[in-house]
């Protein structure tokens, strides 16, 4: 699993994943995505590129989500494949962190939201 970061704003970044966010993945990016949600205001996470969630996989994403929302920030999903969607929807993890299809629009919900933060 790769992970790339890219500021937007202050408090805001877009995290982009790249492979498969399996026991391997999510180990390999749980730190330093840990890191991020636990200091940002608002993060969105492109999944575009992620082309298998396993269990362990969603329990990283929800975990910062739940760092995030317990500070009054959001996480927001950006563009999964329909396989990554159905394991989100399925799991019921889509009610916690929406999802968008636009990146424009993922980008605007995140800076609005990270304005509301104080």
């Amino acid at each position: 699993m790769d992970m790339a970061v890219e500021p937007l704003a202050p408090g805001v970044v877009k995290i982009v994943l790249d492979g498969r966010l399996d026991i391997a993945g999510a180990n390999a990016i749980d730190l330093q995505f840990n890191a991020i949600t636990g200091s940002c205001k608002a993060v969105v996470v492109d999944l575009a590129a992620v082309s298998f969630l396993a269990s362990i996989g969603i329990r990283t994403l929800l975990l910062g989500a739940k760092t995030l929302q317990r500070r009054g920030g959001t996480l927001i999903l950006l563009d999964p494949v329909a396989e990554v969607e159905r394991v989100l929807d399925v799991m019921g993890a889509s009610e916690l962190m929406p999802i968008y299809r636009d990146s424009g629009a993922a980008l605007a919900s995140a800076l609005a939201h990270s304005r509301a933060v104080p």
